[in-house]
């Protein structure tokens, strides 16, 4: 293989990754403190990708500068972890929190169909793709490689910074606290005056921002077609499954190995590229059932 390729499988494999963990950070989030595999999850990456793609299009039409899509794809985010998150925690998941585990999952899948077909209504079918800020942050010659700003510099940066806020929110400040206090038990975080349900609430819509503000990213060097949320929703379960369910530390880790092994196989073996997250999982599971940052039968944020 040449050093060139290798060169190029890295960091194509860091860049996905990094798109990778900010939706399974949202995931594993959810887990860590509501006890819900939410497999709408996926559907907030789509909407995010879908939305950003449209306000780059509206952007452009006006003759705005490409440095406005730097503001326009966090407020994509948030407005879909805002309301569509908020929507579906205060009419749904607040119904289904004591509810039997199967049928959380049930629930959570049968509002990602309701959200595909909702995309589908407001987007069509066409593909949408916007590129502007790929094009506007330029190119970079790495190791005789030329190769985008925008995968190498901003993606893996946004990814870090959105972990390192996250934790430094969960173990420094009040409500981060309160947080986690709820993923270790919320019997006893009610009687010591923890309102539960709000922070339910807002862990849910910092966990939708998140996966919004993947496909929001990921909507400059996607095409943005239907069912790509499908796509996304498996790759970042096999991350929250390899890390350890409710591990965030664990859940970078995994990413990037994930991402890393993925984009080997696309230059390598092409033929096995799809099957390569899922085959990391299953060994992991094989041998380490919790994931390989937990423990058995503990849960922590």
């Amino acid at each position: 293989m040449a050093r060139e390729l290798i060169y190029l499988a890295i960091l194509d494999g860091v860049s996905y990754a990094a798109l990778l963990f900010l939706v399974a950070l949202g995931m594993t989030l959810v887990f860590g403190v509501m006890n819900i595999i939410n497999m709408a999850h996926g559907s907030f990456y789509a909407f995010g990708g879908y939305l950003a793609a449209t306000f780059g299009g509206w952007a452009i039409a006006a003759g705005l500068s490409p440095a406005w899509s730097f503001l326009l794809l966090p407020l994509a985010a948030v407005l879909v972890g805002t309301v569509l998150g908020g929507l579906m925690e205060i009419t749904l998941l607040k119904r289904i929190y004591n509810k039997d585990p199967i049928l959380q999952l049930l629930i959570t899948f049968s509002t990602f169909m309701i959200f595909e077909d909702l995309q589908r209504m407001i987007w069509g079918t066409q593909p949408y793709f916007v590129s502007e800020l790929v094009k506007y942050t330029g190119v970079v010659d790495v190791m005789d490689i030329t190769y985008t700003r925008y995968q190498l510099f901003i993606l893996p940066s946004v990814a870090l910074v959105a972990f390192l806020a996250l934790r430094y929110f969960l173990r420094s400040s009040r409500t981060g606290r309160q947080i986690v206090a709820v993923a270790h038990n919320r019997e006893v975080s009610t009687a010591l005056g923890i309102n539960v349900r709000k922070i339910c609430l807002l862990t849910f819509i910092v966990a939708s921002m998140l996966g919004a503000l993947g496909g929001a990213l990921a909507s400059q060097t996607t095409s943005w077609v239907p069912g790509i949320g499908a796509d996304m929703i498996v790759l970042s379960f096999a991350v929250v499954a390899t890390a350890g369910l409710g591990q965030i530390e664990g859940a970078l880790v995994a990413a990037l190995m994930i991402g890393l092994a993925r984009s080997f196989a696309v230059y390598l073996f092409p033929e096995i590229e799809v099957l390569v997250p899922y085959l990391i999982m299953v060994l992991v599971l094989l041998f380490r059932p919790q994931g390989l940052f937990s423990v058995a039968q503990a849960r922590r944020v």
